[in-house]
């Protein structure tokens, strides 16, 4: 069967060619692009679908540009080849992409949330993340989680306040790639899957490189199942979440493999994200954002969004913070200026 271009169509056509087109090539269990549900309504694209313009949209934010200068494990890493928060979305948005493609679902809509979902990360890592949610339970019994601040992230700071205006499926990704709730879309539970397979892995690979596990470290009977290196290992798991979940009609991994990838994420608990050496920055760490915190609780930065609270202020100025501005911050506060 021909299928016509947008050229052929005409850009005026652009919806119908592509509503055609993923009729055409998509699974019946795809997101479809069109129509766009957005909280305000505006007119579509003549050229990008819905998701295309939530991914752009995405792209070109501050907070996104921001995630290059977060940790991702590693504090203030002295290569140049160790993880930051925006490489690891970009490995996990590829491979979220690649199962999308393989499963003939929506890559735009796979790729849009997988490049939004860690907007939210405070700085410095799981530490940051720790100490703010503690901080805030202290002091306004909220808790914080970096899934929800994402959301709040597109929604009400980027563009001064008035949010993206993201369409349905991709906010619900974003909020939903971790924690308790599940993903509306399948596209949504490829991201939350393929999270966890890429920083695993590439975890694992820059610790290999810090020295701090050595190859005889990894679990042996997780290693047999999955993989010597991190290319195979990811290869194994994409395999198996992909027969598994086109069998299912849902995003499901096998048990062997998936219970495999989940002891090998707690012996990186163990050893790395939780370990001595990731850790050796800790005390430091929380003692300049608990600093932070307080003198931000006590004097509010100004509001990015309208009606803001309180607390909101607080957090809003302090997880949009890259590790290097919250540390001359903190600097600016407690080193004594001259005249």
């Amino acid at each position: 069967m021909a299928i016509e271009t947008p050229s052929s169509a005409g850009l005026a056509d652009f919806e119908q060619w592509t509503r055609r087109l993923e009729e055409h090539a998509l699974s019946p269990l795809a997101a479809r692009s069109y129509p766009a549900r957005r909280d305000r309504a505006e007119d579509d694209s003549a050229h990008r679908t819905p998701f295309q313009r939530d991914r752009d949209r995405i792209v070109h934010t501050k907070a996104f540009r921001r995630l290059k200068h977060k940790t991702q494990v590693f504090i203030a890493p002295a290569g140049d080849h160790y993880r930051t928060r925006l490489t690891h979305t970009l490995e996990a948005c590829g491979i979220a992409r690649n199962v999308a493609r393989a499963l003939r679902l929506n890559e735009d809509l796979t790729e849009a949330i997988g490049l939004g979902h860690d907007l939210g990360h405070p700085p410095f890592g799981h530490i940051g993340e720790a100490v703010l949610d503690e901080c805030l339970q202290r002091r306004y019994a909220i808790r914080f989680r970096h899934n929800h601040h994402s959301l709040r992230t597109v929604e009400r700071l980027e563009r001064d306040g008035a949010g993206l205006n993201l369409t349905e499926q991709v906010r619900d990704g974003i909020l939903n790639h971790t924690g308790e709730g599940t993903p509306a879309t399948l596209e949504g539970r490829i991201v939350r899957v393929v999270d966890r397979i890429a920083y695993i892995n590439h975890d694992i690979d820059d610790a290999l490189r810090a020295g701090v596990i050595g190859p005889r470290d990894l679990p042996r009977e997780e290693i047999e199942i999955l993989g010597e290196d991190g290319s195979e290992r990811i290869e194994t798991l994409v395999r198996d979440l992909l027969e598994r979940s086109h069998a299912a009609g849902d995003i499901v991994q096998g048990d062997d493999v998936g219970a495999a990838m989940l002891r090998l994420r707690e012996f990186m608990f163990d050893r790395v994200y939780l370990g001595e050496d990731a850790q050796s920055e800790r005390e430091r760490i929380e003692r300049m954002l608990r600093a932070l915190f307080d003198h931000y609780a006590e004097h509010l930065p100004a509001p990015v969004s309208t009606g803001a609270a309180e607390h909101e202020r607080v957090v809003d100025y302090l997880a949009g913070m890259t590790d290097r501005y919250a540390i001359r911050a903190f600097s600016e506060l407690s080193v004594p200026q001259g005249f």
